[in-house]
């Protein structure tokens, strides 16, 4: 097993030490799904929704929860963000919100982009339970992520949704 790099010798909680790697560019990307059922499907599609546009609420609050990342995650290095996209596909019963955040840094942006997931999933929650309290989030996942020193990731194809 790889030696654990949050903890000293002692077992004591640290923060990695990145004051020696060089600053790559660094890609993540994210999804999460948001089980919402057929009929809310269907008010959303109609416009009904009560508290206005569900996607551009989600999307801000996506945006400013990966800047946010290093206040919520302990341990967990503050990056200046180049860029964050939230990207929303709605299906016949969910929603599938996918993060792309990229930063030129030391250390890489998986978090941001699970975070930035995360909490559009539970803004469109938030902003739908007033029609459905049953609905579910699931498949908080990373996809891929390029740059750093542990190289490129992509998830296997055989584990993507279809």
């Amino acid at each position: 097993m790889e030696k654990l790099s949050h903890l000293n010798s002692s077992g004591e909680s640290k923060m990695v030490d990145i004051s020696g790697k060089e600053k790559t560019l660094r890609i993540a990307v994210a999804e999460g799904t948001l089980i919402a059922g057929k009929d809310i499907m269907e008010v959303i599609r109609s416009g009904g929704v009560p508290k206005g546009n569900i996607y551009e609420v989600a999307r801000i609050a996506g945006i400013m929860a990966a800047k946010q990342t290093s206040n919520l995650i302990p341990l967990c290095h503050p990056l200046p963000v180049d860029s964050i996209k939230i990207e929303f596909e709605p299906g016949d019963s969910t929603i599938r919100i996918k993060s792309t955040v990229s930063v030129t840094a030391k250390t890489g942006v998986e978090m941001e982009a699970l975070t930035a997931v995360s909490v559009a999933a539970l803004t469109l929650y938030d902003m739908l339970k007033a029609l459905s309290k049953s609905m579910r989030i699931e498949g908080i996942r990373l996809l891929e992520k390029s740059g750093g020193k542990s190289g490129d990731y992509n998830v296997p194809i055989k584990n993507m949704k279809d």
